[in-house]
């Protein structure tokens, strides 16, 4: 269904970059205590949702794990599942996936992985090329009910349940034919 809908937007079934990200969510009473842990980041107890997706902000992999794993080093995992199932051999990524990773994905893996970093100038919060990509998708996916945080006792199921989300927003944009618009708020006229 992905090849569908990159087709449709004008772009190659297969895609060649990718953009890789974590996000740490709470996980509730079920979440069993082999697979939580306390990301002192972002101050959150539970687990961390590591994907990799398009350039169009579609799920090509994900992986569930502990919230105390660093980015670096959840990220080898993920980023070999994603050699092995795609052609994908350029990712982009954040600070947070800087350091030795580069070394061992271009050596290991024979992909680049380039780090945006925000100005050092920014103050506040500014939309980083490409970045916001894969931010989006996060938000598509937090947006399912059952994702806004972790129930799961799997990890595995957990990841499943992502994929089901993915897939879901991908039908949902192919029946569309279009991406989902924010609807503008309705006003009231003045009786002035």
């Amino acid at each position: 269904m992905r090849g569908q809908l990159r087709i449709a937007e004008g772009r190659d079934p297969e895609p060649s970059a990718g953009i890789i990200d974590s996000q740490s969510v709470k996980g509730a009473d079920t979440v069993g205590q082999d697979s939580r842990g306390y990301d002192a980041g972002k101050k959150t107890g539970g687990r961390k949702r590591f994907i990799v997706t398009d350039t169009l902000g579609l799920l090509l992999t994900t992986m569930v794990c502990s919230a105390s794993v660093q980015d670096r080093d959840g990220a080898k995992p993920i980023l070999l599942n994603l050699y092995l199932r795609t052609r994908v051999r350029f990712v982009y990524a954040d600070a947070g996936f800087a350091g030795r990773l580069l070394d061992w994905a271009a050596t290991i893996l024979q992909t680049t992985i380039e780090i945006i970093r925000k100005p050092p100038e920014q103050r506040g919060f500014t939309v980083l090329p490409r970045r916001w990509v894969v931010e989006r998708t996060l938000a598509w996916l937090t947006a399912h009910r059952r994702l806004a945080r972790d129930y799961e006792r799997h990890p595995t199921t957990s990841e499943a349940m992502i994929r089901w989300a993915a897939i879901n927003t991908i039908t949902r944009r192919i029946a569309r034919g279009y991406p989902a618009t924010r609807q503008q708020k309705h006003t009231t006229p003045s009786t002035h």
